[in-house]
């Protein structure tokens, strides 16, 4: 084969790429520093941006110029921008300036860290950082970590692996063959621990939520008694899941007295600490999470409270033999002959394809280093006591749950409105406050009621971001509760 390659192949050549680059970079740098005087909330409506796009695709390829503005014409506007310092809504999160770095470097590499073989630098980096991080948070070192996505497939492996112990003479002749198998988490727990039992095959049935206490920590007595009622049943404990930092409230169960009860029952505690887990680092916080190490395997994920860019979900696993019982398959175009002492990241899930995820996590740790990342957690802790204080005192509002992290939960609730009305009030307080585009918050359900969610986990938020958000809050009330009498 010989000649000039075709005018219509190859990439992007690199001076127009190094030109487009440097226009990206410069906006990049402007948002992160402009973001704030963004709405948070766009005022758009649902198909608006399908109707201003063209409904075919192009034939022949166009200037990368003109891309740019379409996206700064149309999809930037309509943009709910979690990089705002009044994000407040679900968890609040920062993609930090040294985590997008890390994550341009990674897309430019480009590399699937399925195998050392495959990018032996990836693979070890991914091990390396996420020792440092089981140090960070004081685990023990027979944790292994491994880079995920999202929570949601950490917890799917993590609960594949407690099936593998749990009944691991049934891999073969599969589930239905063997007798049930029960994992068990409180109400309060993630729904997507409801969606790796039903994904793993256990059925509906497969898990019981447990009640909670005044707190809306885990019932320990209902947890000791479900585990003996479903073995007299000829039903199997596979797993326990515990959560450090629930989604609705940021309850934590009581997780020394959990540990010593799988302990003594036999069964695979799962530690859900996605949200509250980087408090870890901070030595007032230790009493909260005595008794982790004794898990089987722990989820945190960088990308909520450790500003790293999404997705960054790390499982820490304490039987690593187990995952790979659960998912290692290799056929022969992916054997090696590299030996023992190397790491394949895909026997360790579903995944195949697996990103360098490690590297933006990697750069957000040695920029800010631990007492940066400690200094910050304390000041969101700060802000989130003083909104607790602010609602206590203001005649009218009521705190809804306690606040052991910094997600306060809270809600409107003037004499002689109760029951729906105060939802339903609530609810327009919230709406209200988000298409104004001054903040963006998240509602839950505490003890059937509708509560207001305020996360603060943003590096940009400040008091001033927060006495805003809490006068719109106030003036919205009024406004609402005027209309609703």
């Amino acid at each position: 084969m010989t000649g000039e390659p075709s005018p219509s192949a190859g990439d992007l050549p690199p001076e127009e790429f190094r030109f487009l680059a440097h226009q990206v970079a410069d906006w990049v740098a402007d948002y992160l520093r402009d973001v704030g005087d963004l709405p948070v909330f766009p005022d758009v409506h649902p198909g608006f941006l399908r109707e201003a796009l063209p409904q075919m695709p192009p034939d022949e390829g166009e200037p990368l110029e003109e891309a740019l503005e379409d996206f700064r014409r149309l999809v930037v506007p309509g943009i709910t921008h979690w990089n705002h310092p009044s994000f407040h809504g679900y968890f609040a999160i920062t993609g930090s300036g040294p985590g997008i770095l890390g994550e341009m470097l990674a897309a430019a590499l480009n590399v699937n860290a399925m195998m050392w073989r495959s990018s032996p630098a990836a693979t070890e980096l991914e091990e390396h950082v996420l020792g440092w991080l089981r140090d960070m948070l004081g685990l023990p070192s027979p944790f292994m970590g491994t880079i995920n996505d999202t929570a949601s497939h950490s917890t799917l492996y993590a609960l594949a692996a407690a099936r593998e112990a749990a009944a691991a003479d049934l891999s073969g002749p599969g589930l239905a063959n063997g007798p049930p198998l029960r994992c068990y988490a409180s109400e309060e727990a993630h729904s997507s621990v409801d969606k790796a039992v039903l994904t793993l095959g256990m059925g509906r049935e497969g898990i019981r939520r447990l009640p909670t206490n005044g707190r809306l920590e885990m019932d320990l007595s209902a947890l000791r008694k479900a585990i003996r009622e479903d073995r007299d049943r000829g039903c199997i404990p596979a797993a326990v899941v515990a959560t450090l930092g629930t989604t609705s409230t940021s309850s934590v169960d009581p997780m020394g007295a959990i540990a010593a009860l799988c302990r003594e029952e036999g069964v695979w505690l799962h530690v859900d600490a996605a949200y509250g887990g980087p408090l870890a680092l901070l030595p007032e916080f230790h009493d909260l999470f005595a008794g982790w190490e004794h898990a089987e395997s722990i989820v945190v994920n960088p990308h909520k409270w450790l500003f790293t860019p999404v997705d960054c979900s790390v499982l820490f696993c304490r039987r690593p033999e187990m995952l790979r019982a659960a998912f290692s398959l290799t056929p022969e175009y992916l054997q090696s002959r590299d030996g023992d002492g190397v790491t394949n990241l895909m026997d360790y899930g579903v995944a195949l394809g697996r990103r360098f995820r490690a590297l933006k996590l990697w750069f957000v740790i040695r920029y800010f280093g631990v007492e940066g990342l400690r200094a910050r957690l304390r000041d969101h802790l700060a802000m989130a006591g003083e909104w607790v204080t602010e609602v206590q005192a203001e005649p009218g509002w009521e705190v809804m749950a306690p606040c052991p992290m910094a997600t306060p939960v809270f809600r409107y609730a003037p004499e002689g409105v109760e029951g729906g009305d105060a939802d339903g009030l609530n609810q327009a307080i919230m709406d209200r406050v988000n298409r104004s585009g001054v903040a963006f918050l998240s509602h839950t359900r505490v003890r059937g009621s509708l509560a207001l969610r305020l996360s603060i986990g943003n590096l940009k938020t400040t008091r001033v971001h927060l006495a805003r958000t809490w006068e719109a809050l106030k003036e919205a009330a009024t406004r609402e509760a005027a209309r609703l009498s």
